[in-house]
């Protein structure tokens, strides 16, 4: 497949007290969108998704502060790339999670709510900007079918272990109860709020324990 060139590289300050850029010598079709949603992610974690500039964005990349519109049409079509690209991260991470463990094995499902909490902890910024700092997502059926996606990992994971059909309304009840629980835990883990509990949380008894809660058997 041919490759299109698109911007060169931006001169490098003469500040020594600016932090380095790589320059590229060329940038692909495809490199250089990739080039700017890990910009602007590294940005959003340091400061915040309304504390950083497009400019700042490109100069990270190496690139003029026109060439991120080669690829989004503004700043919020940049934000929403970014949470695009990370929901694609979560769910291989949860699918990889469950993986991990046996077929239908409760340490299956509790491995899906670690891979959660793991994104959470390790990317803080862009999970708040996934689940709640962008406008818009009612609108934006590509990301909607993501998270569809993401909560399908955790369907599929329960199903198996009911041995039930993904469709199933026990299942569908239950992979729901269990999202709450496991996204409630990673909002008041990066918030701090846990150490408001007398006793030190273990993350993976933390997901056992409720994974068994919620997957025992009806009557137990």
């Amino acid at each position: 497949m041919s490759l299109t060139l698109l911007e060169g590289p931006t001169p490098m300050s003469n500040d020594p007290a600016a932090p380095s850029v790589t320059p590229k010598a060329a940038y692909h079709h495809g490199d250089l969108r990739a080039q700017l949603i890990a910009a602007v992610r590294d940005l959003v974690e340091t400061h915040g998704p309304d504390g950083f500039s497009v400019a700042e964005a490109a100069r990270r990349a190496g690139v003029s502060s026109a060439a991120p519109y080669k690829h989004f049409k503004d700043r919020h079509e940049i934000l929403r790339g970014v949470v695009s690209e990370a929901m694609d991260r979560l769910r291989a991470a949860m699918e990889a999670g469950a993986e991990a463990h046996a077929y239908g094995s409760l340490e299956a499902v509790a491995a899906v709510g670690q891979a959660y909490v793991d994104f959470a902890k390790d990317e803080p910024g862009v999970f708040r900007l996934v689940f709640g700092l962008t406008e818009g997502h009612e609108n934006a059926p590509d990301l909607l079918a993501k998270g569809e996606g993401c909560f399908g990992v955790v369907v599929h994971a329960v199903a198996a272990r009911l041995d039930l059909p993904p469709a199933d309304p026990d299942v569908q009840r239950r992979a729901y109860m269990l999202w709450s629980f496991v996204h409630g835990h990673s909002f008041l883990t990066i918030d701090m709020k846990h150490k408001v509990a007398a006793a030190e949380i273990d993350d993976w008894d933390y997901l056992m324990t409720i994974s068994h809660a919620i997957l025992a058997p009806t009557g137990s």
